[in-house]
């Protein structure tokens, strides 16, 4: 996959600052990220950089997904490996492996986001798979359990084996 910052864009943005955010104290979170929203290379009149922020500072405040933005928890973490018969080369936008599971979670800013699982684009669902399929490789014994976290809300959608099983690579 290969991702290219269109610096006006809100998508860079918001997977920035939930990349980067998470390493700051709590306190200093909010100003941090009106710096980085503020900066003219993004090109983000008052308003967007107002929700873009509110967006991020929920999603990290978040109290049921506060582990996956933790201690322990790794940002852009790449993935490479062989699944089946094809070669993976990808980025985990968060990674979480504790001592019985993996979780991984992947940042779409789709607006508005799909309400339920089943209506998510096949396109991430393949990559969710894809991503599972390595990890469980690499963690046989833990239970590999991926989301998409949709900033818009912002809401955290858990993706079921039955939709991933059938697409894993």
């Amino acid at each position: 996959e290969i991702y290219q910052c269109d610096w006006s864009s809100d998508v860079c943005s918001s997977d920035l600052l939930l990349q980067t955010l998470p390493d700051l104290p709590v306190a200093q979170r909010e100003a941090a990220a009106a710096r980085f929203l503020a900066r003219s290379v993004h090109r983000l009149d008052d308003s967007s950089q107002n929700e873009i922020r509110r967006e991020v500072l929920a999603v990290l405040s978040h109290a049921e997904w506060a582990p996956l933005f933790g201690e322990g928890s790794v940002a852009e973490a790449p993935v490479v490996g062989r699944v089946g018969n094809r070669i993976l080369s990808g980025q985990i936008d968060r990674l979480l492996v504790t001592g019985d599971q993996v979780r991984i979670v992947d940042y779409k800013t789709n607006r508005p986001p799909p309400l339920k699982a089943e209506e998510t684009p096949t396109i991430y669902l393949r990559q969710m798979a894809a991503y599972r399929a390595a990890l469980s490789a690499l963690y046989p014994r833990r239970s590999v359990r991926c989301a998409l976290l949709w900033t818009d809300g912002p809401r955290l959608m858990e993706l079921p084996e039955q939709l991933l099983n059938p697409l894993a690579p």
